[in-house]
């Protein structure tokens, strides 16, 4: 490929990935089922105060909360209350369906309001819970991090029926907005630049918090990538990286776990509490079958993974030492022709 500009490079690297105008790398895929990684954040809980006290001025007699939202659920993460009789408290999970949030449209992010939820139009299948929390008048507003991923919502309620003025829903966004770039600070340290992917200091620092758990690490390395450097450039390269990352991403989002990039061509899979040894080479087959098919363009690359498997069980077992044994077993799927897996 003749280097002109990276434009060129992304409108001639689409095509060659056959991804025929789509986003090879979409960040609201990422890692729906790993969802409490705002709990590594430092100094979270004192964000989310001072965001809540900012919140209480503008709506001094209600209560106002944060929450997170995954695919089917919502969290409670943190309240400030004023003694309004609501029945919501932190911790609680909610189906997604069963709250108001859900009717949030996140696409415009605009405010939701609900000045008298008594009087509301198309609420029936709310009606009961609403009742429960004893919750007559509502605001929400989305936090929406910067690649589209939705993180949760600021909430305004009251036991009565509430006046909320514009000047409170816009300010109410502005501060959703400011608690939206600590969270973009704090995702800065976990994740990878390139791909989006979480990174190796998310992977230990996971691991010593979690370290009583058993699990599996894959660890995975590309199969013909430098060719693809050598022969279509490094632009071309770094979107291979980027749609090798949303594929791993896809396999995680139907698995328990999360994907890592270590650097280079380099990916780890974490599978958490999957030991089970017929399970994780089911796994490994599956992610080999993703990622050998590729446009035919590439096809001189001889794109393929090859997988090295560590499992563990032992409280004891470090990191290190799991990493060391998937790489050992890594290098022998290569030596044995690669695109292949060894535990």
């Amino acid at each position: 490929m003749e280097k002109t500009s990276t434009a060129v490079a992304i409108a001639e690297v689409i095509k060659i990935l056959g991804l025929h105008g789509k986003s090879y790398y979409d960040g609201s895929v990422c890692t729906v089922q790993f969802n409490n990684e705002y709990q590594m954040y430092k100094d979270f809980k004192e964000a989310a105060n001072d965001i809540l006290i900012m919140a209480n001025r503008c709506m001094v007699n209600n209560m106002v909360y944060l929450t997170k939202i995954s695919k089917t659920e919502q969290t409670i993460l943190e309240v400030l209350d004023t003694k309004t009789g609501c029945l919501i408290t932190e911790g609680m999970e909610i189906p997604l369906d069963s709250t108001l949030c859900n009717r949030i449209d996140f696409t415009v992010g605009a405010p939701l309001i609900y000045e008298d939820l008594s009087k509301a139009q198309g609420l029936d299948s709310l009606r009961k819970q609403l009742v429960e929390a004893n919750v007559n008048s509502y605001l929400g507003v989305p936090i929406i991090l910067s690649d589209g991923k939705v993180f949760g919502t600021l909430c305004s309620v009251n036991s009565i029926p509430t006046k909320i003025r514009e000047e409170d829903a816009m300010l109410f966004q502005k501060i959703s907005k400011l608690f939206t770039y600590f969270l973009e600070l704090e995702r800065l340290a976990y994740r990878d630049g390139l791909t989006g992917l979480f990174n190796r200091q998310f992977l230990y620092k996971y691991f010593a918090q979690n370290s009583n758990q058993c699990g599996t690490l894959m660890f995975l390395d590309l199969d013909g990538f430098k060719a693809v450097n050598d022969i279509h450039g490094h632009d071309v390269g770094d979107l291979v990286l980027k749609e090798t990352a949303r594929r791993l991403e896809t396999f995680v989002d139907k698995h328990y776990g999360f994907a890592i990039r270590l650097g280079g061509d380099e990916f780890i899979i974490y599978l958490i509490g999957i030991t089970d040894k017929q399970e994780i080479i089911d796994s490994a087959n599956e992610i080999l079958r993703c990622m050998s098919s590729w446009d035919t363009l590439l096809t001189e690359s001889h794109l393929s993974v090859s997988i090295g498997i560590a499992s563990y069980s032992n409280e004891s077992e470090s990191i290190n030492h799991l990493m060391k044994n998937a790489d050992n077993a890594l290098y022998r799927a290569k030596a044995s022709g690669k695109n292949k897996y060894q535990f």
